[in-house]
């Protein structure tokens, strides 16, 4: 075992209350998959109102990627991951021994549909956003069926991985009859657009887990404070402070409607160490070039993010923190911030 794959298997069997599970391989190794959502599933269709489009071969916009590493113990967690596909980051979760998956689906309408001053009705975009993840008719304004929305997108996906990966173990994810995902197992992550999906989801449809990098957004939107199917301990953000999505109060707004201030306060990860007090609600301030677009991208994997001497990402005990910290290890609840503008429409 090289010293990579022992550092990982480390990580996993660190993790609390986990009972790992090793693969049947001849072949151990990380396994990374692609496939056009058009090609898996003959229900997908196309919705050019709202540019949600296939693409053609030359340049396909319904790529779907996937990621799993079968040297590593299995944690049996899927994370769906709802942003343009991000190498780096699933290799990071494949390796704390969570399969990974990236569905193509509905999030390029903000043009079409919204723009100017906020709609009168705070839940507009909620409703949008719950028809794009679950496919149900929940908004006037889109008519996206369940073949083409996350939920029905990664049913089909993780079929198709199921056949086409059966070293992976895809289908400890798919029910007992194969119609569903066993959405208990399921972690969704996202950054920026994604996120703010990705907690709305959450609150219509119970996860294992939130991961909201850069988010949630929705100033002027009511549904962050609704019943949420997914406790509120599951949620975990991260963001930088000079993104304007925390300068504008966009992002505590959204935390604090969460109730994510019963989990601890806002922790600085440059100046708290891990586990950084077991808070929902972290921020960094690390230098991005005072780059407000820059910090935006900085929280994940890739060219924005922070680097120590070394060369290595300085947030690499972060990113293991999100998407594995036991959700039962919270911090202690602290007052809302009333420094928070938490009524953007003024």
């Amino acid at each position: 075992m090289d010293y990579r794959t022992l550092l990982a298997t480390l990580v996993c069997l660190s993790i609390a209350g986990a009972a790992p599970e090793t693969y049947k391989d001849a072949k151990p190794q990380r396994y990374d998959l692609k496939a056009r959502a058009s090609a898996i599933d003959p229900a997908a269709k196309e919705h050019p109102e709202i540019s949600f489009v296939f693409g053609d071969a030359a340049k396909p916009q319904d790529q779907e990627r996937a990621c799993v590493d079968t040297r590593v113990p299995d944690q049996g967690k899927l994370v769906i991951w709802l942003m343009g596909h991000n190498q780096g980051l699933f290799e990071h979760v494949s390796g704390y021994g969570l399969h990974a998956i990236q569905v193509h689906y509905a999030n390029g309408w903000f043009s079409k549909l919204y723009s100017g001053k906020p709609p009168e009705d705070d839940l507009f975009l909620s409703k949008i956003r719950l028809e794009a993840a679950t496919g149900e008719d929940s908004s006037k304004e889109v008519a996206i069926p369940k073949p083409d929305s996350i939920m029905g997108r990664s049913l089909e996906f993780v079929k198709w991985l199921d056949k086409e990966n059966p070293q992976g173990r895809w289908q400890q994810f798919l029910t007992k009859d194969g119609k569903d995902l066993q959405w208990d197992k399921v972690i969704l992550a996202g950054i920026s657009h994604g996120s703010t999906t990705a907690a709305r989801m959450a609150k219509q449809v119970k996860v294992d887990r939130v991961v909201m990098f850069s988010g949630p957004r929705d100033q002027y939107e009511a549904w962050q404070a609704l019943p949420s199917a997914t406790p509120a301990n599951r949620y975990f953000g991260f963001t930088h402070v000079l993104d304007d999505g925390w300068s504008g109060d966009h992002y505590c707004r959204s935390w604090q409607m969460l109730k994510l201030q019963d989990y601890g306060p806002v922790v600085n990860v440059e100046n708290t160490p891990f586990p950084y007090g077991n808070s929902r609600r972290l921020v960094t301030d690390a230098d991005v070039k005072k780059d407000p677009k820059r910090a935006h991208g900085a929280v994940v994997p890739g060219g924005s993010a922070p680097k120590d001497g070394a060369g290595k990402y300085s947030h690499e005990e972060v990113w293991k923190y999100l998407f594995t910290h036991p959700v039962e290890e919270t911090g202690k609840a602290v007052p809302a911030d009333p420094d928070c503008r938490m009524d953007q429409r003024k």
